[in-house]
């Protein structure tokens, strides 16, 4: 899948956690869908999009910050 429809798509994820008011909920929510609905190859390919700026900059702030604090939780169990 292509790097710019997994960004649109997280990006979509963030915009319904952002009215949450407790932050930690809203950034632990955005990772724990991500985990739960992408195949692993889909979330590989969204957090090696956080090493190249142009990428990152596309994600939502929220987001991107989920995604960077739950790297570990994200990645695919070998």
């Amino acid at each position: 899948m292509d790097v710019s429809n997994l960004i649109r798509m997280a990006n979509r994820i963030g915009e319904f956690f952002v009215s949450i008011p407790d932050r930690e909920e809203a950034l632990e929510g955005i990772a724990l869908h991500i985990q739960k609905f992408w195949d692993p190859r889909m979330r590989l390919r969204l957090l090696d999009a956080l090493s190249d700026e142009q990428q990152a900059q596309q994600l939502l702030p929220l987001v991107r910050e989920s995604l960077q604090l739950h790297d570990q939780q994200l990645r695919p169990k070998p």
